[in-house]
């Protein structure tokens, strides 16, 4: 447990400046329980803590941990050159506080994003040596054929890399639509090892990190959640 100025907790939660913050205080814009708080010095305990600003209410959280189901057209990117920015869908106190992208979705990938202000947590998550499954739905070009799913568990070679990279699970889900996990996460992957397997990825969305479905978070493309301890528990590499 630990108590924090309420100044401190609003800047804390990236509504702004200590100076901007005490501003808000004092003008009356923060209230807990229902009451008021009009003295920037006051402190209170961050625990379970829910404040009202401006008229709507939050949840104090020392960090957030958070998935998007990310939309085609947005970069994951905190300086995005050619499309808007993932963050630019989420509130902006998120952009304030430092939540970044745990790694990267191609601007055209869709799907599920996580998303966080925890530095040792985005590098575990984002660290080749965890092994963390990702799974992805391929739309292809041409047919999948059984020849494309055996060359793509067998590995297939890319120019820069100094072995073949295999796919741990793929499977066909349609015509043209293949499932295929992966635990590398090399730049591009899915899309160059399809190519390298004589077909091509015409779209792709990420459905899974580790046991977490994007389906059981529910989320509509654009939508985001907080992550609970229990949904965190699913972001290891399955058993």
């Amino acid at each position: 447990m630990s108590k924090l100025s309420l100044d401190r907790i609003l800047q804390s939660q990236g509504f702004g400046t200590r100076k901007y913050c005490r501003e808000l205080i004092d003008d009356g814009e923060v209230s807990i329980a229902g009451e008021v708080m009009t003295n920037y010095k006051t402190t209170v305990e961050t625990e379970g803590l829910s404040f009202r600003i401006f008229d709507e209410d939050w949840q104090y959280h020392e960090y957030v941990y958070i998935a998007l189901n990310k939309p085609a057209n947005f970069e994951c990117s905190r300086k995005p050159s050619h499309h808007p920015g993932v963050l630019t869908l989420l509130p902006e106190q998120f952009s304030w506080r430092d939540v970044q992208p745990v790694g990267r979705l191609d601007h055209d990938t869709t799907g599920m994003l996580l998303m966080s202000d925890d530095g040792p947590f985005i590098h575990a998550q984002s660290s080749p040596k965890r092994h963390i499954p990702k799974v992805y739905v391929a739309t292809t070009a041409e047919p999948v054929s059984e020849e494309l799913i055996q060359k793509l568990m067998s590995g297939v070679q890319l120019h820069d890399e100094p072995a073949p990279l295999a796919a741990q699970v793929c499977r066909q889900l349609g015509e043209n639509e293949l499932e295929i996990v992966l635990e590398q996460g090399k730049y591009h992957q899915v899309k160059r090892m399809l190519a390298a397997a004589g077909n091509h990825c015409a779209a792709l969305r990420r459905t899974a990190i580790g046991q977490l479905t994007l389906e059981s978070l529910g989320l509509e493309e654009g939508e985001w959640c907080y992550l609970g301890a229990e949904q965190m528990a699913l972001l290891v590499p399955s058993e």
